[in-house]
């Protein structure tokens, strides 16, 4: 993510069902659950909040399993 392009619509894929405290941590992401996985989708406005999604995912033990970037917003 170059942070000259702006902000972009972001989507990580966890593995499991994310609860309500678990998805508290994450306020600004939209979560929807299918099958055995969560997916946060969100306004991602640079690197920094990226990271630190990121960094937040580790310490909670969640297994990212995908992130892709789905485009401006």
């Amino acid at each position: 993510m170059d942070e000259a392009d702006g902000p972009d619509w972001c989507e990580f894929r966890v593995r499991g069902r994310l609860g309500k405290s678990l998805l508290g941590a994450f306020p600004s992401l939209h979560a929807e659950v299918t099958g055995a996985e969560t997916v946060l989708t969100g306004l991602i406005p640079d690197q920094a909040f990226l990271y630190g999604v990121l960094a937040q995912m580790e310490a909670l033990g969640l297994a990212l399993l995908e992130f892709r970037r789905i485009g401006p917003p």
